[in-house]
């Protein structure tokens, strides 16, 4: 992007927007301004929503009319509603049957949504209740995963010092081998010294002589 060129209003990728938020496209003006602040008030869904209301509004809060008390048990109204909704609907296709064009066919489609509204409402309160299941059946699985790792590593710890313990008994208490296959150090530096080279020889090197002593003493 040229400098002076603005911001372009095509969307990037995440990592290109990271890559141009450095330290010298801010001084510059070339970064990407920061989101703007959501507002205490948004719509969504065509519904005006406040920030600062609870997750789950009251019924009357909505403008829908309480048709249970505030105090509850929720599978016993959930029960209830469902019983309603049943019968309500029965009654819906009674009067689609007798009399379709009576007003008897809209005030039983007005009782079915407010019943389903509040079933709906009902099971909304539960989600806080399953979001709280679901996060500790979640660390539960996790947790026996560990363990199992846990368990897993200590079973090869346990075999993995089994071997080396049959390993470090199974080695015999005297590590001295075959006298015919050992020469001391000692013994070959005295011949060395006690072996005059002659001048017109080629000298041997040590090395070399060492392995000759130790092939002849095999």
């Amino acid at each position: 992007m040229a400098e002076g060129q603005g911001v372009s209003a095509f969307p990037l990728p995440p990592m290109q927007y990271v890559n141009m938020y450095t330290d010298d496209n801010v001084k510059r003006g070339r970064a990407l301004p920061p989101p703007p602040i959501i507002p205490d008030t948004f719509m969504m869904f065509g519904a005006n929503f406040n920030a600062n209301d609870a997750i789950i509004r009251p019924l009357e809060t909505q403008g829908f009319r309480r048709l249970h008390a505030h105090n509850y048990d929720h599978k016993r109204e959930l029960k209830k509603l469902n019983h309603s909704i049943l019968v309500n609907f029965l009654d819906l296709l009674e009067v689609l049957i007798k009399a379709p064009e009576s007003q008897k066919r809209t005030e039983k489609i007005e009782d079915l949504n407010l019943l389903l509204i509040h079933m709906h409402h009902l099971i909304n309160e539960f989600r806080p209740h399953q979001a709280r299941e679901t996060l500790r059946v979640m660390l539960e699985v996790q947790k026996k995963q560990r363990l199992e790792i846990s368990e897993k590593f200590q079973k090869h710890f346990e075999k993995v010092k089994e071997l080396l313990q049959n390993s470090l008994s199974s080695l015999p208490d005297d590590f001295s081998l075959d006298s015919k296959a050992l020469v001391k150090s000692e013994l070959l530096k005295a011949e060395i010294k006690s072996e005059p080279m002659a001048m017109d020889v080629e000298p041997c090197d040590h090395l070399d002589r060492m392995m000759c002593d130790i092939v002849d003493s095999m």
